[in-house]
């Protein structure tokens, strides 16, 4: 007498052969992918910039913007078939936390961060509010943060603030979007073991998209890779690797940054970035001298003759709308063709900062210099040579760009307004720049919300680029990029500063701070430099064992 084989267990969830169309035209957007989440599994979603990552988490649930149709296919819950319409909304709202690609987008600016939280768990009061405090101090939200609103949060802020709101009802299914793309490796760790308490736990489940390699590595027990076709341009192909569920996770390497080769020697002296000096009367924590940086390559040498600060800021302070300090008064200077990276942990003021620079956000206090001339604070008190100059591309791509324009419209406006090109002239030009930044034509006649999120954010930079500014700002440009489109937009910025442009990011990102001539790191309201080589934001952390905040409530 034989012994039958044991019965397949019904997974969590299941999809089958679903694909994504354009309804104008007909274009598969996400051919049929299969997928599988067992209890207690982790699925990662990996892929290039615009495999269609993002445009299969909202064909699962059934959140697909205009404009984009689930022409095919089948979502089952526990071997039950979820139809889109009612069935999905249903299901979406009461069994899974979702957590997409622009948190800051999803979280009402006037809302409290503890009611945005707490939203959808129905307990009483103050069960919900020890909930909500558990969850805060486990992503490493300060409790003073409880009562802000939404709209004067940090991206990496938003971003957990919108984890804790997806996990505060222990779903069933977590779905997270890119939920690590604007932290900091502390807060990358803290948002991991959220990931990694739902592991094993039966009836829980995670479907994660990432472009982190080494996150999807040590979290997932099975990976879904969506590639493109040649040049990016042809249908997506999905394959599968996985392990166990119970066979523990490799450890993860930290990604370091690949090493360029060094250029022959010059005899041209590097150039200096001043560091942010002490408050007046205090002694500074350690000399404002240049960090150590790469190996001199040609454009270094070029540059290494230009003397003259592109940007200049004297006495600069930070403060939050409520006047909470952000940055003690200091001086910065960001020379011409020039690259300065500024690191941090979320929350520390690197955006503001860069608001303040760009205008949008004027400081508290200091002034700014235009290649030695003063500059207004404000940009409606700017001219149109300044506002050319000094360009930003910020962080977050939704707010960046009109919805109702195509990318190519985008592009082509400050081409029209600081240049004054015929439309013809724009054409062309807009065509150079998508491609600069690695984009396909074809996408020119995409409005954002057909773009995937990384491509969403080199449109913004081909923008920025638009002006033909003699100051880049940057906020996080590399965020939501695969490596390789990562490394055609560092490269851009490195041509860039080869002609003179000067260029300040924003970063959590080592591969950017390391192409940085200098590096300074925002805490504790000071800017102290580091070499880029070793900037903070490429060390890594102990994995956490344990944290009551961001263990999952079970029956």
């Amino acid at each position: 007498m034989t012994t039958p084989a044991p019965l397949r267990s019904v997974p969590l969830l299941a999809a089958e052969g679903l694909t994504v169309h354009r309804t104008l035209d007909g274009v598969t957007v996400l051919p049929p992918v299969d997928l599988s989440v067992g209890d207690g599994q982790v699925l990662a979603v990996t892929g290039p910039s615009g495999a269609g990552k993002s445009t299969l988490l909202r064909a699962l649930l059934d959140v697909l913007p205009d404009g984009l149709d689930r022409s095919a296919g089948t979502v089952r819950r526990h071997g039950t078939a979820v139809p889109p319409g009612r069935a999905a909304r249903r299901w979406r709202r009461t069994r899974t936390g979702w957590l997409g690609q622009d948190p800051a987008a999803s979280l009402n600016p006037l809302w409290r961060v503890d009611r945005l939280i707490g939203e959808g768990f129905a307990g009483a009061p103050a069960v919900r509010a020890h909930r909500v405090g558990d969850l805060m101090e486990g992503l490493g939200l300060p409790p003073g943060l409880a009562a802000r609103r939404a709209g004067e949060l940090s991206g990496g802020q938003a971003q957990r603030v919108a984890l804790a709101r997806a996990l505060c009802a222990d779903p069933e299914l977590l779905v997270l979007d890119e939920p690590t793309s604007a932290l900091d490796r502390a807060a990358v760790d803290l948002v991991a073991y959220a990931v990694r308490s739902r592991r094993g736990v039966p009836g829980r489940g995670v479907v994660l998209v990432t472009h982190d390699t080494c996150l999807a590595t040590e979290l997932a027990d099975v990976t879904l890779t969506l590639g493109t076709g040649r040049h990016g341009r042809g249908p997506a192909v999905a394959t599968v690797t996985g392990r166990h569920v119970h066979e523990p996770a490799p450890t993860p390497r930290t990604p370091t940054a690949t090493p360029r080769p060094p250029a022959p020697p010059t005899r041209n002296e590097p150039r200096r970035t001043r560091a942010c000096s002490a408050p007046p009367g205090e002694a500074p924590d350690r000399p404002a001298t240049p960090a150590a940086s790469p190996p001199d390559t040609p454009h270094r040498a070029a540059r290494a003759t230009r003397t003259a600060p592109a940007l200049s800021a004297r006495a600069l302070t930070l403060r939050t709308p409520d006047g909470t300090p952000l940055l003690d008064p200091c001086d910065l200077e960001l020379p011409q063709g020039g690259w300065l990276a500024v690191t941090g942990p979320s929350g520390s003021g690197k955006t503001t900062l860069l608001h303040a620079l760009a205008g949008r956000r004027p400081p508290a206090d200091g002034h700014l210099l235009l290649h030695g001339h003063p500059l207004p604070a404000a940009t409606r008190a700017r001219d149109r040579r300044t506002l050319r100059s000094v360009q930003l591309a910020g962080q977050d791509t939704v707010t960046e760009l009109n919805p109702a324009h195509t990318a190519a419209r985008s592009v082509a406006r400050p081409l029209k307004v600081f240049h004054g090109m015929t439309a013809a002239a724009r054409r062309d030009r807009v065509r150079e720049l998508l491609a600069a930044v690695g984009l396909p034509v074809e996408l020119a006649r995409r409005r954002p919300p057909a773009l995937s999120g990384g491509q969403r954010r080199r449109v913004v930079l081909a923008r920025a680029l638009a002006a033909g500014p003699d100051v880049l700002l940057l906020d996080e440009p590399t965020a939501g990029l695969d490596h390789e489109s990562a490394r055609t937009v560092l490269d851009l910025l490195d041509r860039l500063r080869a002609e003179g442009t000067a260029v300040l990011t924003v970063t959590h990102d080592p591969r950017t701070a390391a192409r940085a001539d200098h590096v300074l790191h925002l805490t504790g309201r000071r800017l102290t430099p580091v070499p880029p080589a070793t900037a903070p934001t490429d060390q890594p952390h102990a994995p956490r064992t344990e944290h009551p905040g961001v263990r999952p409530d079970h029956d």
